[in-house]
């Protein structure tokens, strides 16, 4: 599992408290993000984690304020940087801070990248932006860019054009482009979905060598608990739109508290199991359109009670920084 050492101790470079994103559509609101808070430390990785739908990269967009509009809304809450709410910046304001305080790392890199401009000039235009470099300086300052990431030969790559790269180093372009101005926080918005499992594990290498190098903190969103448990030093499970488990790499892999949490973990495969079948979490997440009273997790629920039916629950500190959103952690707690 991920090195151990508590990050936690550090003061937050970032800090989100109650965000809540709603989308206006045909059927009603949607509330993707819903309530939903954490800090992430210097130099601490933070794995967000769940379905398909569950408010991930929403959640990430709206740190960043990159909310499709007029549906879309930040409709509550505070997303401090280093004490800075953003949520509060004008849009002048907040293109100052993409790129320069929080990078983002999309999961695509071919989509991410222009087809139609060479690398070594999309690298270049956020040195230019952000940091006011041009002539010799700025492409100076790319191919260091472009060696820190592990561009073979980066003087003969300046020219060349994302077709002309492999998927691995396209993913390494869009890497060297975020953190190009040395951003103190780092969003990967499944960052290696479109790489094999080889090129996979040396593009998660070359994020955690940069992060000790700078000392970056980084949310690492993903659906591979495998990834997780090697990168992360905590993890978020979402649900729904909410966070209804975060905790330790340890405590959320040896000691999940909520059910969801659990189903997750039980689906992964074993080398030491046999299995016709993998485990799967019966019954489908509910149309955040019309989320049910109570506990949004109750008609999957195994051990759904009657109370998860009328009332959401809270946040339930379990241990320290091991919190859940279960009645079954209260009912386990008086027992």
């Amino acid at each position: 599992m991920a090195h151990t050492q508590s990050a936690n101790n550090a003061s937050p470079v970032l800090e989100v408290k109650n965000l809540r994103t709603h989308f206006q559509t045909r059927r009603g609101e949607l509330k993707a993000v819903n309530n939903v808070s954490f800090s992430l430390a210097r130099g601490e990785t933070l794995g967000l984690v769940g379905e398909s739908g569950s408010g991930k990269s929403m959640t990430c967009f709206s740190i960043l304020r990159m909310i499709a509009k007029p549906a879309g809304k930040i409709v509550g809450g505070e997303v401090l940087l280093d004490g800075t709410d953003l949520l509060k910046l004008s849009e002048e304001e907040i293109r100052e801070v993409r790129g320069k305080g929080i990078s983002m790392i999309l999961q695509d890199p071919m989509t991410s990248l222009n087809p139609l401009i060479s690398v070594g000039k999309q690298v270049a235009e956020p040195l230019h932006l952000h940091q006011g470099l041009s002539g010799s300086s700025l492409w100076d300052a790319v191919r260091e860019v472009l060696a820190l990431v592990r561009i073979p030969a980066p003087e003969r790559r300046l020219k060349d054009y994302p077709h002309q790269m492999s998927g691995g180093m396209r993913q390494r372009i869009v890497g060297a482009i975020s953190v190009s101005c040395r951003p103190r926080v780092l969003i990967a918005d499944e960052p290696t979905t479109a790489l094999d499992v080889t090129i996979q594990a040396q593009f998660l290498k070359l994020l955690k060598d940069m992060q000790k190098s700078t000392g970056l903190g980084m949310i690492l969103v993903t659906h591979d608990l495998g990834i997780v448990a090697k990168n992360c030093d905590r993890v978020a499970v979402m649900y729904a739109g909410k966070i209804v488990e975060i905790g330790s790499v340890r405590d959320i892999f040896d000691r999940p508290a909520h059910p969801y949490t659990r189903a997750l973990l039980r689906s992964l495969p074993k080398l030491s199991e046999k299995h016709d079948r993998l485990p799967s979490i019966e019954g489908q997440p509910p149309d955040l359109l019309d989320l049910p009273a109570g506990c949004s997790f109750q008609e999957r629920c195994p051990h759904a009670m009657p109370i998860c039916r009328r009332q959401e629950p809270e946040q339930t500190e379990i241990a320290k920084e091991h919190l859940a959103r279960c009645f079954l952690v209260d009912e386990e707690a008086e027992a």
